[in-house]
């Protein structure tokens, strides 16, 4: 849309010139900017998906204190980009990803796409992945080290709902262990469950414009 917006601005304006159209401008300058904001939007999407998302990704995951030996789950992980982002960080630790891989947000979304991209990064025997509902996450109390959780929350629209998933992480994270978050909406709302869980040492930060989309993290540690 941005290259017909500025196409057609060019056009008009050779017509212009060569025919000496005085209401040709008329057509340009709404066709210049069309064109220009459109790819202006397309240049920051872009930016973001490329470099962006990665640098929040690494201020997400940098305050963890990381041993190596950690056991990872990352809640929605979708394609991956905590979950690689945490693998990467382990050496004898397991990064486990769950999610329903729905295609309402990502396209081509699927564990056999996750998986290729963490055989790309190097990292596939850190990783193993599951198909779970983050309101119902199939482990044990205190299974993991570490819980992460980007731009998945959210897409539970009831409250309860949004409720019972910050249990269930709080739930499988062991005493001592850490949460990080983000998301483009409700980070409020999570640290004051977590609050009401007795959860003290809770930061919330952001927003941040790294990824496009206005993001908020949150970083906790189970009492």
């Amino acid at each position: 849309m941005g290259t017909v917006g500025v196409g057609v601005a060019v056009v008009w304006w050779i017509l212009g010139q060569s025919h000496r159209l005085p209401w040709a401008g008329y057509v340009i300058a709404p066709a210049l900017c069309m064109g220009g904001g459109f790819l202006g939007q397309a240049a920051v999407m872009l930016w973001g998906s490329k470099v962006g998302k990665l640098r929040l990704r690494d201020k997400i995951l940098s305050p963890i204190p990381w041993r190596g030996d950690e056991r990872v789950l990352d809640v929605g992980c979708g394609h991956g980009l905590m979950l690689l982002g945490a693998a990467k960080r382990l050496t004898s630790g397991r990064a486990t990803g769950i999610d329903i891989w729905s295609q309402e947000d990502q396209k081509a979304n699927s564990a056999e796409a996750t998986m290729e991209n963490a055989r790309c990064e190097g990292v596939a025997n850190r990783v193993e992945l599951l198909k779970a509902d983050a309101r119902e996450i199939p482990f044990p109390a205190d299974s993991f080290d570490v819980v992460l959780s980007s731009f998945a929350i959210h897409n539970l629209y009831e409250p309860a709902q949004r409720q019972q998933a910050i249990r269930e992480m709080a739930r499988v994270l062991r005493p001592g262990g850490r949460l990080a978050l983000a998301d483009i909406r409700h980070v409020a709302e999570y640290e004051q469950i977590l609050r009401a869980l007795g959860w003290p040492d809770i930061q919330a930060a952001g927003p941040y414009f790294l990824f496009v989309i206005p993001t908020r993290v949150l970083h906790a540690r189970k009492p």
